[in-house]
């Protein structure tokens, strides 16, 4: 009894558009492109995890790097300053035997001569201390005695020029003027 009844003029015309056989055999390659297409999303995703993992560990990597150089430059200029300090650049010149310059004296544009210059005084080889690198300055222990003021053959480091042996109106004027620029004796 499951007869199926015919159809005539225009539903028959759409009928002939619909496939007469099995709808099986038309699921099959619509199914195994799904699973195609999730098979390989999944192992895009797999590379692209991996990649951003590795890409993750160099950043590590490049961020220590980048530590380490920066406490390295750190660290040189540190010892940089500490070299052209201005008492260090002091200490240094007279190791090489420089002393303080003189009055300096200009020339004008017009040729005429203002000031009175002087040479280079001389300083006395009293003083003349030991010349120590930065490092040691600054971890350099703090003695500690019993007995009074420690007296030792290197004079204390001082920010200005040793005061002059001389008279006390010398020494009291030389410590109101600026430090002179040192020069090379002889020339």
């Amino acid at each position: 009894m499951n007869r199926k009844p015919e159809l005539r003029g225009r539903a028959a015309r759409l009928a002939r558009l619909f496939p007469t056989g099995s709808g099986q055999a038309a699921r099959t390659p619509f199914v195994l492109l799904v699973v195609l297409l999730l098979g390989g999303g999944l192992i895009g995703l797999l590379v692209l995890n991996s990649a951003l993992s590795e890409g993750s560990f160099q950043l590590d990597d490049l961020q220590k790097d980048t530590k380490s150089l920066t406490d390295e430059e750190q660290a040189l200029q540190r010892d940089v300053d500490a070299y052209s300090a201005p008492d260090a650049l002091q200490r240094r010149a007279r190791e090489l035997g420089m002393v303080p310059g003189g009055d300096p004296a200009f020339l004008n544009p017009d040729g005429t001569v203002l000031g009175v210059p002087s040479a280079a005084s001389e300083q006395s080889s009293v003083y003349a201390p030991v010349i120590r690198p930065p490092e040691a300055l600054v971890a350099e222990p703090a003695e500690t005695s019993p007995g009074p003021a420690p007296t030792s053959a290197e004079p204390q480091p001082s920010t200005g020029p040793p005061a002059p042996t001389g008279a006390p109106e010398q020494a009291t004027e030389s410590a109101a003027q600026p430090t002179p620029t040192s020069t090379i004796p002889g020339r």
